[in-house]
């Protein structure tokens, strides 16, 4: 493996775990800058949010829709078994699994699979797809479902 790898999929981790942060800590504008300026947000039952003011308003529409729906002072994401191929020094994707925690205990959990793209401002999310697997009796997520 070659120096540049080892930089790239360190750099990728620290993308994926920014991302995490940014949402749990509702600092929704750093999170949209972990995207391109046209990335893409597609969380599974939703239309893709297309470009950073889709992805702010969903994300901040989200938070806000947390709060008001359990009442739950916080969430957080915990990321695990990252998986990263890389394309090229400039291109790669990555898989993992998240679980989400309120201050009620487990809520959901689930898989991210990305296309990240190397830039001035480092590896940033291309396209992030988000698929929820499960949820906990009564938790928010399971509130927020759609029907099929």
């Amino acid at each position: 493996m070659e120096v540049w790898e080892l930089e790239a999929r360190e750099q990728i981790r620290d993308t994926i775990a920014r991302y995490a942060h940014c949402v749990d800590g509702g600092r929704f504008d750093d999170l949209v800058a972990l995207f391109i300026p046209d990335g893409v947000l597609e969380v599974e039952g939703e239309p893709p949010h297309r470009g950073r003011d889709a992805i702010r308003a969903f994300v901040t529409g989200t938070g806000r829709d947390l709060a008001a729906g359990t009442g739950a002072r916080r969430i957080r994401h915990h990321v695990s078994n990252v998986l990263i191929e890389l394309d090229g020094p400039d291109q790669a994707r990555a898989r993992c699994y998240f679980l989400a925690v309120t201050d009620r205990g487990t809520d959901h959990w689930g898989r991210y699979r990305d296309d990240l793209v190397r830039t001035n401002d480092g590896w940033c999310f291309a396209h992030r797809r988000v698929r929820t697997d499960g949820a906990a009796s009564g938790s928010w997520v399971e509130g927020r479902r759609r029907p099929s």
